[in-house]
């Protein structure tokens, strides 16, 4: 786990400075500290480096990257793990391979020369992103993980690509541009960006489950982007045939059996992630089975009862035998801790839960700890979120009983009251585009967008007039493949989307990945195992979503494991307490608003409007708006102060003059160009 970074220009006979490779590889450090490298090819304009986290063969030589092949016509940076490559190693040794190390890295080097690109990606399995240059294709290709639960960006110019596992590696290029875009800027207030963007001009990501190859053609180069993976689901007239209840249970028991088991696997200590929900203890109640000794459980525990899910943590904990640390926090320690959280994540964050798996993650590390297993991505599996019962009720249950339908009425008005205005919209909302598209708007997005007025109010009013005739819901269903939609049940239809918006967006960016590797410390989600992701696209919506029990096949696979308490309760939203409905914690935002959202740095900016964020501090402070309106104004001032912290940071800063600065601080100085 790792971060990489490379240079690939358009003229190969110009040659990629090696320090620069290396400063790019120190202003990510925080994703590996344990050491860095770079390498580069004379002649062929390309170099590429890495600064690595051991977690597999901690021999600092033998396992540093890039890589070659043995014949020089290969160079591989990789991010990531590589589950089950111990089985593909040995596969590939019988069939004549050497390898030079025990990483898991290194498979790439053989599997691609025999078998190509596609085929390859076919037999890789876990989280990963890669560069990979092949000197005979001419071409460089960047590989993202099909869930992407690895980030990977880059910048196309005329002069060639930069590309690098975090935006400001990106920015650490003096070529590469450092500026929002409007549409961006607008989608970061409003919380779900459209896929495969970002809110900065001229930086885009790889998109999950995407090859982006760059291929050097006459005096130029080509770009292709296309997929190798998708969360696909059947055609709804596969969920009409009869399936038993017991055959779904038992494909999800053997399915995270086996994906928690690999990710078990580590030449360092493994521990868990624990909250109160059914993911994460399913997760400790397989690995404290498989191991030999207590597991380390990590929970985050906040002092907001409401939103407090210590005590079915500590259940938990003491039913396995885990060794339970437990991490509490309050306001001033969120909001001391977001503009550190926000440099990292490099997005805004509506809830200061971003804060708190920050934290965690930090304390995670200080206790020696670089691996943990999570469970994220059970509810996109299995349907357990709110916004998912709703539209299961509203579209896909059209032979329901008028008495059963008025029972879902009543439970849905009155279940997850908490995250009305967050998790679900106040009130319906209905995007013609979105409609259009996928039959309806999921409830999964109809919280941000409507959000549009509010953030288009407390726009800069330059930037709104350029906006005038862009629609948010447009852009989004645009980049939703109708192929994977049309045809679909409309609960499939809801995870789909949510896969491609929520999902990549948010819980594996702001609330995975970013902050995790903010402190050096890898986030391993059983759950996003592409085998029991395919399995579970196949079991009935009714067997996930039972008796109005969000994730119903999941806790009967799970039921022996699972304390009665976590078993019969509703689903709970892990998220922080809003700051606008806790005295304390929004003494804390206010502080922390003091410094950013004050008139001399809106001006600064140039990316807010002065006026139309004081209307919005009102009316957060007035006692006649409502508890749902409060916890979208929660988000909203999150989001303001979140773009506020971007430009300074990420635009007003000199990012290459500060990675130059990081590399020089560390030691990282490359005396000589590298040798190909």
């Amino acid at each position: 786990m790792c971060g990489i970074a490379g240079i690939f220009h358009r003229e190969p006979e110009k040659p990629v400075d090696p320090q620069l490779l290396a400063n790019m590889a120190a202003i990510q450090y925080h994703r590996g500290p344990d050491g860095f490298g770079v390498e580069t090819m004379n002649g062929k304009g390309v170099g590429f480096s890495h600064a690595r986290l051991s977690i597999i063969d901690l021999n600092q030589n033998r396992g540093r990257q890039p890589f070659k092949s043995a014949d020089g016509s290969l160079l591989l940076a990789h991010n990531g793990e590589f589950y089950d490559y111990q089985r593909i190693r040995t596969d590939l040794t019988s069939r004549g391979a050497r390898f030079r190390t025990k990483s898991d890295s290194e498979i790439i080097l053989h599997l691609f020369p025999r078998f190509g690109l596609d085929e390859t990606l076919r037999r890789l399995r876990g989280e990963f992103a890669f560069a990979l240059y092949d000197a005979k294709e001419d071409a460089l290709h960047l590989v993202r993980d099909r869930f992407g639960i690895k980030p990977l960006y880059y910048h196309a110019s005329d002069e060639g690509v930069v590309f690098g596992s975090e935006i400001k590696v990106v920015m650490a290029h003096p070529a590469v541009p450092r500026m929002f875009n409007n549409e961006g800027l607008l989608h970061q207030l409003m919380q779900v960006m459209v896929p495969g963007t970002t809110a900065y001009e001229g930086i885009t990501q790889v998109k999950p489950g995407h090859v982006v190859t760059f291929r050097r053609q006459g005096l130029g180069y080509e770009i292709v982007d296309r997929p190798y993976w998708d969360f696909e689901f059947p055609d709804a007239s596969f969920h009409q045939g009869l399936k038993s209840e017991e055959e779904s249970i038992e494909t999800v028991r053997e399915g995270l059996t086996e994906a928690v088991r690999l990710r078990l696997e580590a030449d360092v200590p493994v521990g868990c992630y624990l909250s109160g929900g059914v993911d994460s203890c399913s997760i400790l109640g397989l690995s404290a089975a498989m191991r030999q000794q207590p597991v380390k459980a990590f929970t985050i525990g906040f002092m907001d009862a409401a939103y407090d899910e210590t005590p079915i943590a500590k259940e938990m904990a003491a039913a396995t035998g885990a060794d339970h640390d437990i991490l509490r926090l309050d306001g001033s320690a969120l909001y001391g801790h977001f503009e550190e959280t926000i440099w990292h994540t490099e997005r805004t964050v509506y809830n200061t839960l971003a804060v708190a798996k920050f934290l965690m993650s930090r304390h995670v590390r200080n206790a020696g700890y670089k691996v943990v297993v999570t469970g994220e991505g059970s509810d996109e599996l299995f349907a357990g979120y709110p916004s998912f019962r709703r539209d299961l009720f509203l579209h896909g249950l059209d032979d329901l009983p008028e008495a059963e339908r008025q029972r879902w009425q009543a439970m849905l008005g009155e279940s997850n009251k908490l995250f009305k205005g967050a998790m679900l919209a106040d009130d319906a909302l209905d995007d013609p585009f979105l409609t259009d598209r996928i039959g309806f708007t999921p409830s999964c997005l109809q919280p941000w967008l409507a959000c549009e007025e509010t953030a288009r109010g407390v726009l800069n009013r330059d930037r709104v007039g350029l906006l005038a005739d862009y629609k948010p819901g447009l852009a989004i269903a645009e980049r939703l493949d109708r192929a994977k939609l049309d045809g679909r049940h409309p609960l499939d239809r809801a995870q789909y989307v949510w896969s491609k918006t929520m999902l990549e967006g948010q819980i594996l960016t702001w609330g995975g990945d970013r902050v995790d590797m903010a402190n050096s410390m890898e986030a391993r989600p059983a759950f996003l195992d592409h085998h029991l992701a395919e399995a579970a696209t196949r079991i009935p919506p009714l067997h996930r979503i039972k008796d109005r029990r969000e994730k119903y096949v999941l806790k009967e696979a799970m039921k022996g494991l699972l304390p009665k308490t976590l078993y019969e309760r509703e689903k709970f939203a892990f998220m922080a307490p809003p700051a606008t409905t806790n005295k304390d914690k929004w003494s804390a935002m206010m502080e922390l608003a003091q410094d950013h959202l004050n008139d001399q740095a809106i001006l600064d900016s140039g990316l807010l409007d002065a006026a139309g964020v004081r209307r919005l501090l009102n009316e957060a402070q007035s006692e006649d708006t409502s508890r749902a309106r409060l916890v979208q104004l929660d988000a909203m001032l999150n989001h303001m102060m979140g773009v506020q912290i971007l430009y300074k940071k990420l635009i007003a800063t000199d990012i290459p003059a500060l990675a130059a600065e990081r590399a020089r601080s560390l030691g990282w100085i490359v005396k000589e160009p590298a040798v190909a």
